[in-house]
């Protein structure tokens, strides 16, 4: 009797950035480019939601999380199944998490990043950081319909 593998129906992207706004820049530019690799096209509403989703995560890691020499972590997830991104960014700063949003502050630029994740992704939360030492995760999760298979391992 031989087994078969069920095909994959998850994509996976991780990298770690430097806490840098270059490396938060660096970090949604690849987030973009993997989102049209998998099939949610530059241009769509949905590559537009997710890529500004992991944008302000990553920039709030390095505004809010940044420690001198430390990265920052992208991890980016697609569940072909369930048409769903999920995008994890942590930092090593696990005594700065994110307050709830309220609203924006009447002056200034500084204060609307989670107000925009809050409006723009289905889900999204902070929870302390899995691996590879001290810190948080503030995650999303947001619908891309569109999303291809990963192709079979062979």
């Amino acid at each position: 009797m031989t087994a078969t593998q069920p095909p994959l129906t998850a994509h996976r992207f991780a990298m770690r950035f430097s806490s840098t706004p270059r490396g938060a820049r660096l970090a949604r530019h690849m987030c973009g480019h993997r989102l049209d690799a998998w099939g949610v096209p530059y241009g769509s509403d949905a590559h537009d939601v997710v890529t500004l989703v992991a944008a302000e995560l990553c920039a709030n890691a390095v505004r809010h999380g940044h420690v001198a020499g430390r990265d920052f972590h992208l991890l980016l997830t697609a569940d072909t199944a369930t048409g769903t991104v999920r995008i994890e960014v942590s930092d090593t700063r696990g005594e700065r998490l994110p307050a709830p949003p309220s609203s924006p502050p009447a002056d200034g630029e500084d204060g609307r990043g989670l107000l925009l994740v809050a409006a723009l992704a289905d889900r999204w939360g902070c929870c302390p950081r899995r691996s590879g030492g001290p810190g948080k995760t503030v995650w999303a999760e947001c619908a891309a319909p569109g999303l291809i298979s990963p192709p079979p391992l062979p």
